[in-house]
Protein backbone atom coordinates (compact mmCIF):
# COMPACT_ATOMS: atom_id res chain seq x y z
CA UNK A 1 0.00 0.00 0.00
CA UNK A 2 1.43 3.37 -1.04
CA UNK A 3 0.97 6.21 1.41
CA UNK A 4 3.31 8.73 -0.19
CA UNK A 5 0.55 11.01 -1.51
CA UNK A 6 -1.75 13.04 0.71
CA UNK A 7 -5.20 11.63 1.36
CA UNK A 8 -7.88 14.06 2.48
CA UNK A 9 -10.01 12.95 5.40
CA UNK A 10 -13.76 12.61 4.81
CA UNK A 11 -15.54 15.98 5.15
CA UNK A 12 -17.51 14.73 8.16
CA UNK A 13 -14.32 13.79 10.04
CA UNK A 14 -14.04 15.84 13.29
CA UNK A 15 -10.77 17.42 12.13
CA UNK A 16 -11.97 18.24 8.61
CA UNK A 17 -15.34 19.56 9.84
CA UNK A 18 -13.70 21.89 12.38
CA UNK A 19 -14.97 20.15 15.52
CA UNK A 20 -11.60 19.17 17.02
CA UNK A 21 -8.92 21.02 15.04
CA UNK A 22 -8.88 23.85 17.59
CA UNK A 23 -9.15 21.60 20.64
CA UNK A 24 -6.54 21.94 23.37
CA UNK A 25 -5.15 18.51 22.61
CA UNK A 26 -4.76 18.90 18.85
CA UNK A 27 -3.30 22.40 19.21
CA UNK A 28 -0.76 21.16 21.75
CA UNK A 29 0.14 18.18 19.57
CA UNK A 30 0.91 20.65 16.79
CA UNK A 31 3.21 22.71 18.97
CA UNK A 32 0.76 25.54 19.69
CA UNK A 33 0.52 26.05 23.45
CA UNK A 34 -3.20 26.42 24.28
CA UNK A 35 -4.72 28.62 26.97
CA UNK A 36 -5.29 25.56 29.19
CA UNK A 37 -2.79 22.68 29.40
CA UNK A 38 -4.52 19.55 28.08
CA UNK A 39 -4.53 16.42 30.20
CA UNK A 40 -5.51 12.80 29.69
CA UNK A 41 -4.25 9.55 31.22
CA UNK A 42 -2.96 6.41 29.57
CA UNK A 43 -5.23 3.52 30.63
CA UNK A 44 -7.80 6.06 31.85
CA UNK A 45 -10.52 3.75 30.51
CA UNK A 46 -10.45 0.53 32.45
CA UNK A 47 -9.89 -1.19 35.73
CA UNK A 48 -9.60 1.87 37.98
CA UNK A 49 -13.25 2.77 37.30
CA UNK A 50 -16.06 0.93 39.14
CA UNK A 51 -18.42 1.59 36.23
CA UNK A 52 -15.95 -0.22 33.95
CA UNK A 53 -15.70 -3.24 36.23
CA UNK A 54 -19.50 -3.43 36.42
CA UNK A 55 -19.81 -3.24 32.63
CA UNK A 56 -17.15 -5.91 32.00
CA UNK A 57 -18.67 -8.61 34.23
CA UNK A 58 -18.81 -11.88 32.29
CA UNK A 59 -17.14 -10.47 29.15
CA UNK A 60 -13.64 -11.42 28.03
CA UNK A 61 -11.26 -8.57 27.21
CA UNK A 62 -10.98 -9.21 23.47
CA UNK A 63 -14.74 -9.77 23.21
CA UNK A 64 -15.26 -6.38 24.85
CA UNK A 65 -12.84 -4.79 22.38
CA UNK A 66 -14.79 -6.22 19.44
CA UNK A 67 -18.24 -5.17 20.75
CA UNK A 68 -18.69 -1.67 19.24
CA UNK A 69 -21.28 -0.48 21.76
CA UNK A 70 -19.29 -1.78 24.74
CA UNK A 71 -15.93 -0.45 23.52
CA UNK A 72 -17.47 2.96 22.86
CA UNK A 73 -19.11 3.19 26.28
CA UNK A 74 -15.88 2.19 28.03
CA UNK A 75 -13.97 4.86 26.07
CA UNK A 76 -16.47 7.53 27.13
CA UNK A 77 -16.56 6.68 30.85
CA UNK A 78 -13.39 8.57 31.93
CA UNK A 79 -14.22 11.56 29.72
CA UNK A 80 -17.55 11.98 31.52
CA UNK A 81 -16.11 11.30 34.97
CA UNK A 82 -12.78 13.15 34.90
CA UNK A 83 -13.32 15.90 32.32
CA UNK A 84 -10.10 14.93 30.51
CA UNK A 85 -9.25 16.66 27.24
CA UNK A 86 -9.34 13.50 25.11
CA UNK A 87 -10.76 10.03 24.93
CA UNK A 88 -8.32 7.21 24.20
CA UNK A 89 -9.98 4.45 22.22
CA UNK A 90 -10.62 1.36 24.34
CA UNK A 91 -9.02 -1.62 22.63
CA UNK A 92 -5.85 -3.69 22.84
CA UNK A 93 -2.73 -3.77 20.71
CA UNK A 94 -3.28 -7.48 19.94
CA UNK A 95 -6.76 -6.95 18.47
CA UNK A 96 -5.44 -6.74 14.88
CA UNK A 97 -3.39 -9.91 15.48
CA UNK A 98 -6.55 -11.77 16.45
CA UNK A 99 -8.46 -10.37 13.48
CA UNK A 100 -5.74 -11.36 11.00
CA UNK A 101 -5.85 -14.95 12.26
CA UNK A 102 -3.28 -15.24 15.07
CA UNK A 103 -4.33 -17.37 18.03
CA UNK A 104 -4.15 -15.01 21.01
CA UNK A 105 -5.98 -14.60 24.29
CA UNK A 106 -5.63 -12.03 27.07
CA UNK A 107 -5.14 -13.93 30.33
CA UNK A 108 -6.18 -12.11 33.49
CA UNK A 109 -3.19 -11.13 35.58
CA UNK A 110 -0.73 -12.01 32.82
CA UNK A 111 -1.60 -10.28 29.57
CA UNK A 112 -1.62 -11.41 25.92
CA UNK A 113 -0.69 -15.08 25.44
CA UNK A 114 -0.12 -16.54 21.97
CA UNK A 115 -1.20 -20.00 20.89
CA UNK A 116 2.29 -20.54 19.47
CA UNK A 117 5.60 -18.75 19.94
CA UNK A 118 7.29 -17.60 16.72
CA UNK A 119 10.90 -18.70 17.30
CA UNK A 120 12.35 -19.74 13.91
CA UNK A 121 12.52 -18.55 10.30
CA UNK A 122 9.97 -21.27 9.46
CA UNK A 123 7.65 -19.94 12.16
CA UNK A 124 7.98 -16.45 10.73
CA UNK A 125 7.20 -17.69 7.24
CA UNK A 126 4.08 -19.46 8.52
CA UNK A 127 2.90 -16.34 10.38
CA UNK A 128 3.59 -13.87 7.58
CA UNK A 129 1.56 -16.01 5.17
CA UNK A 130 -1.46 -14.50 6.92
CA UNK A 131 -2.46 -11.59 4.66
CA UNK A 132 -2.77 -8.24 6.50
CA UNK A 133 -5.15 -7.07 3.75
CA UNK A 134 -7.96 -9.11 5.35
CA UNK A 135 -8.03 -6.43 8.04
CA UNK A 136 -9.59 -3.94 5.66
CA UNK A 137 -12.86 -5.83 6.15
CA UNK A 138 -12.18 -7.47 9.53
CA UNK A 139 -11.67 -4.12 11.27
CA UNK A 140 -15.31 -3.12 10.71
CA UNK A 141 -16.19 -3.50 14.46
CA UNK A 142 -13.30 -1.14 15.31
CA UNK A 143 -14.45 1.47 12.78
CA UNK A 144 -18.00 1.15 14.12
CA UNK A 145 -16.86 1.63 17.72
CA UNK A 146 -14.79 4.68 16.81
CA UNK A 147 -17.67 6.25 14.87
CA UNK A 148 -20.06 5.70 17.80
CA UNK A 149 -17.55 7.23 20.20
CA UNK A 150 -16.86 10.27 18.03
CA UNK A 151 -20.59 10.93 17.69
CA UNK A 152 -20.98 10.84 21.48
CA UNK A 153 -17.90 13.00 22.09
CA UNK A 154 -19.40 15.67 19.82
CA UNK A 155 -21.88 16.27 22.64
CA UNK A 156 -19.15 16.67 25.28
CA UNK A 157 -17.55 20.11 25.41
CA UNK A 158 -14.28 20.59 27.31
CA UNK A 159 -14.61 21.80 30.89
CA UNK A 160 -13.01 24.91 32.39
CA UNK A 161 -13.22 27.09 29.30
CA UNK A 162 -11.34 30.37 29.54
CA UNK A 163 -11.73 33.67 27.72
CA UNK A 164 -10.44 33.59 24.14
CA UNK A 165 -10.31 29.80 23.93
CA UNK A 166 -11.57 28.46 20.57
CA UNK A 167 -14.77 26.42 20.58
CA UNK A 168 -14.24 22.68 20.10
CA UNK A 169 -15.40 19.27 21.19
CA UNK A 170 -13.41 16.57 22.96
CA UNK A 171 -11.25 14.62 20.47
CA UNK A 172 -10.60 10.89 20.34
CA UNK A 173 -7.08 9.44 20.15
CA UNK A 174 -6.55 6.24 18.19
CA UNK A 175 -3.72 3.91 19.15
CA UNK A 176 -1.79 0.85 18.11
CA UNK A 177 1.18 -1.16 19.30
CA UNK A 178 4.52 -0.53 17.63
CA UNK A 179 5.89 -3.40 15.49
CA UNK A 180 8.63 -4.31 17.97
CA UNK A 181 6.20 -4.70 20.85
CA UNK A 182 3.90 -6.88 18.74
CA UNK A 183 6.87 -8.91 17.50
CA UNK A 184 8.15 -9.34 21.06
CA UNK A 185 4.81 -10.82 22.16
CA UNK A 186 4.75 -13.09 19.11
CA UNK A 187 8.31 -14.38 19.60
CA UNK A 188 8.14 -14.73 23.37
CA UNK A 189 4.66 -16.24 23.21
CA UNK A 190 3.47 -13.80 25.85
CA UNK A 191 4.76 -11.12 28.24
CA UNK A 192 8.46 -11.09 29.08
CA UNK A 193 10.71 -8.98 31.29
CA UNK A 194 13.79 -8.95 29.07
CA UNK A 195 12.61 -10.18 25.61
CA UNK A 196 15.67 -12.39 25.21
CA UNK A 197 14.08 -14.61 22.53
CA UNK A 198 13.01 -11.61 20.45
CA UNK A 199 16.42 -9.98 20.68
CA UNK A 200 18.11 -13.30 19.84
CA UNK A 201 15.98 -13.76 16.72
CA UNK A 202 16.77 -10.19 15.69
CA UNK A 203 20.47 -11.03 15.46
CA UNK A 204 20.51 -14.75 14.64
CA UNK A 205 18.01 -14.57 11.77
CA UNK A 206 18.00 -10.93 10.63
CA UNK A 207 16.14 -11.62 7.38
CA UNK A 208 13.36 -13.48 9.17
CA UNK A 209 13.28 -10.72 11.78
CA UNK A 210 12.92 -8.08 9.06
CA UNK A 211 10.04 -10.06 7.54
CA UNK A 212 8.35 -10.31 10.94
CA UNK A 213 8.75 -6.58 11.58
CA UNK A 214 7.46 -5.67 8.12
CA UNK A 215 4.40 -7.87 8.62
CA UNK A 216 3.78 -6.49 12.12
CA UNK A 217 4.00 -2.94 10.74
CA UNK A 218 1.40 -3.76 8.07
CA UNK A 219 -0.96 -5.26 10.63
CA UNK A 220 -0.71 -2.54 13.26
CA UNK A 221 -0.58 0.27 10.68
CA UNK A 222 -3.91 -0.84 9.20
CA UNK A 223 -5.39 -0.96 12.71
CA UNK A 224 -4.31 2.62 13.35
CA UNK A 225 -5.45 3.88 9.95
CA UNK A 226 -8.93 2.39 10.42
CA UNK A 227 -9.34 4.33 13.67
CA UNK A 228 -8.27 7.62 12.12
CA UNK A 229 -10.48 7.24 9.05
CA UNK A 230 -13.43 6.43 11.33
CA UNK A 231 -12.97 9.68 13.26
CA UNK A 232 -9.96 9.67 15.62
CA UNK A 233 -8.30 13.12 15.70
CA UNK A 234 -4.81 11.90 16.69
CA UNK A 235 -2.86 8.65 16.63
CA UNK A 236 -0.54 7.21 19.28
CA UNK A 237 1.95 4.41 18.67
CA UNK A 238 2.89 2.50 21.84
CA UNK A 239 6.24 0.72 22.00
CA UNK A 240 5.87 -0.84 25.41
CA UNK A 241 8.98 -3.01 25.18
CA UNK A 242 11.42 -0.83 23.18
CA UNK A 243 13.24 0.02 26.41
CA UNK A 244 14.84 -3.44 26.20
CA UNK A 245 16.81 -2.33 23.13
CA UNK A 246 20.08 -0.49 22.63
CA UNK A 247 19.95 2.62 20.47
CA UNK A 248 21.88 0.83 17.73
CA UNK A 249 19.49 -2.14 17.70
CA UNK A 250 16.49 0.19 17.70
CA UNK A 251 17.75 2.27 14.78
CA UNK A 252 18.87 -0.74 12.74
CA UNK A 253 16.24 -3.39 13.43
CA UNK A 254 13.14 -1.54 14.68
CA UNK A 255 12.88 2.08 13.54
CA UNK A 256 12.26 1.27 9.82
CA UNK A 257 9.25 -0.89 10.71
CA UNK A 258 7.87 1.73 13.10
CA UNK A 259 8.20 4.34 10.38
CA UNK A 260 6.34 2.01 8.02
CA UNK A 261 3.54 1.56 10.57
CA UNK A 262 3.17 5.33 10.88
CA UNK A 263 3.07 5.70 7.09
CA UNK A 264 -0.47 4.32 7.27
CA UNK A 265 -1.61 7.57 8.92
CA UNK A 266 1.16 9.98 7.92
CA UNK A 267 -0.60 10.76 4.63
CA UNK A 268 -3.99 11.53 6.20
CA UNK A 269 -5.05 15.11 6.77
CA UNK A 270 -7.19 18.01 5.65
CA UNK A 271 -7.00 21.56 4.40
CA UNK A 272 -7.72 24.20 7.03
CA UNK A 273 -8.81 27.69 5.96
CA UNK A 274 -6.57 30.44 7.34
CA UNK A 275 -7.47 34.12 7.21
CA UNK A 276 -10.70 35.82 6.18
CA UNK A 277 -13.26 33.10 5.53
CA UNK A 278 -15.49 35.58 3.68
CA UNK A 279 -12.74 36.37 1.18
CA UNK A 280 -10.46 33.81 -0.41
CA UNK A 281 -8.64 32.28 2.55
CA UNK A 282 -5.34 30.53 2.28
CA UNK A 283 -5.68 26.79 2.79
CA UNK A 284 -3.07 25.07 4.92
CA UNK A 285 -2.56 21.29 4.93
CA UNK A 286 -2.87 19.77 8.39
CA UNK A 287 -1.82 16.17 8.91
CA UNK A 288 -3.26 14.02 11.68
CA UNK A 289 -1.01 14.46 14.75
CA UNK A 290 1.05 11.42 15.69
CA UNK A 291 2.39 10.63 19.17
CA UNK A 292 5.08 8.04 19.86
CA UNK A 293 5.49 6.66 23.38
CA UNK A 294 7.71 3.93 24.79
CA UNK A 295 8.49 2.56 28.23
CA UNK A 296 12.08 2.86 29.44
CA UNK A 297 13.07 4.67 26.26
CA UNK A 298 15.03 7.61 27.69
CA UNK A 299 18.00 6.78 25.41
CA UNK A 300 15.80 6.39 22.31
CA UNK A 301 13.77 9.61 22.35
CA UNK A 302 15.47 11.25 19.38
CA UNK A 303 15.25 8.10 17.27
CA UNK A 304 11.59 7.66 18.21
CA UNK A 305 10.85 11.18 17.03
CA UNK A 306 12.79 10.68 13.81
CA UNK A 307 10.51 7.89 12.53
CA UNK A 308 7.81 10.45 11.75
CA UNK A 309 6.19 11.35 15.06
CA UNK A 310 5.01 14.87 15.87
CA UNK A 311 4.94 14.38 19.64
CA UNK A 312 7.08 12.20 21.91
CA UNK A 313 5.86 10.73 25.16
CA UNK A 314 8.39 10.68 27.99
CA UNK A 315 8.03 8.06 30.71
CA UNK A 316 8.48 8.70 34.43
CA UNK A 317 12.12 7.54 34.55
CA UNK A 318 13.47 10.75 33.01
CA UNK A 319 12.89 14.33 34.14
CA UNK A 320 10.62 15.94 31.58
CA UNK A 321 12.86 18.94 30.96
CA UNK A 322 15.80 16.59 30.31
CA UNK A 323 13.67 14.68 27.82
CA UNK A 324 12.83 17.98 26.14
CA UNK A 325 16.54 18.85 26.00
CA UNK A 326 17.36 15.48 24.41
CA UNK A 327 14.73 16.23 21.76
CA UNK A 328 16.40 19.53 20.94
CA UNK A 329 13.85 21.72 22.68
CA UNK A 330 11.67 21.86 19.56
CA UNK A 331 9.36 18.84 19.93
CA UNK A 332 5.97 18.85 21.71
CA UNK A 333 5.99 16.36 24.57
CA UNK A 334 3.54 14.29 26.56
CA UNK A 335 3.98 13.06 30.13
CA UNK A 336 5.22 12.27 32.65
CA UNK A 337 3.61 12.05 36.11
CA UNK A 338 4.87 8.98 38.00
CA UNK A 339 1.93 6.55 38.32
CA UNK A 340 3.27 5.39 41.70
CA UNK A 341 2.52 8.81 43.17
CA UNK A 342 -1.20 8.48 42.41
CA UNK A 343 -1.32 6.63 45.72
CA UNK A 344 0.67 9.26 47.65
CA UNK A 345 -0.85 11.91 49.95
CA UNK A 346 -2.36 14.74 47.93
CA UNK A 347 0.25 17.38 48.88
CA UNK A 348 3.01 15.08 47.57
CA UNK A 349 1.15 14.34 44.33
CA UNK A 350 0.15 17.96 43.85
CA UNK A 351 3.76 19.15 44.18
CA UNK A 352 4.87 16.48 41.70
CA UNK A 353 2.23 17.42 39.11
CA UNK A 354 3.12 21.10 39.40
CA UNK A 355 6.80 20.24 38.99
CA UNK A 356 6.04 18.25 35.82
CA UNK A 357 4.03 21.19 34.46
CA UNK A 358 6.90 23.55 35.23
CA UNK A 359 9.41 21.32 33.47
CA UNK A 360 7.03 20.98 30.52
CA UNK A 361 7.23 24.74 29.97
CA UNK A 362 10.61 24.14 28.28
CA UNK A 363 8.88 22.50 25.28
CA UNK A 364 6.89 24.28 22.55
CA UNK A 365 3.82 22.61 24.07
CA UNK A 366 3.02 19.96 26.64
CA UNK A 367 0.20 17.48 27.21
CA UNK A 368 0.08 16.37 30.84
CA UNK A 369 -0.15 12.60 31.15
CA UNK A 370 1.31 9.77 33.17
CA UNK A 371 4.72 8.28 32.53
CA UNK A 372 2.88 4.99 31.98
CA UNK A 373 -0.67 3.71 32.59
CA UNK A 374 -3.14 4.20 35.44
CA UNK A 375 -2.63 1.44 38.06
CA UNK A 376 -5.81 -0.64 38.58
CA UNK A 377 -6.10 0.27 42.27
CA UNK A 378 -6.02 4.04 41.67
CA UNK A 379 -8.77 6.07 43.35
CA UNK A 380 -10.69 7.67 40.44
CA UNK A 381 -11.21 10.81 42.49
CA UNK A 382 -7.45 11.38 42.44
CA UNK A 383 -7.46 11.51 38.65
CA UNK A 384 -10.36 13.96 38.65
CA UNK A 385 -8.48 16.10 41.16
CA UNK A 386 -5.38 16.17 38.93
CA UNK A 387 -7.51 17.35 36.00
CA UNK A 388 -8.94 20.14 38.14
CA UNK A 389 -5.44 21.14 39.25
CA UNK A 390 -4.03 21.22 35.70
CA UNK A 391 -6.99 23.07 34.24
CA UNK A 392 -6.95 25.63 37.02
CA UNK A 393 -3.26 26.41 36.72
Amino acid sequence: MNHDARQTLPPQHPLASGLTGQSRLVRAYRGDRPEVTPVWFMRQAGRSLPEYRELRVGTKMLDACLDPALASEITLQPVRRHGVDAGIFFSDIVVPLKLVGVEVEIVAGRGPVMGKAVRTAADVAELTALDPAVLDAALAPISDAVARTVAALAEIAPRHRVAGEPASVTPLIGFAGAPFTLAAYLVEGGPSKDHLAARALMHSAPEAWADLMRWSAEVTGRFLRAQVLAGASAAQLFDSWAGALSLEDYETHVAPASAHALSFVRDLGYYEPVGDAAADPERVWRSVPIVHFGVGTSELLGAMHAIGADVVGVDYRLALDEGIRRLGGTVPVQGNVDPALLGAPWPVLEAHVLDVLRRGDAAPSHVLNLGHGVPPDTDPEVLSRIVELVHGR
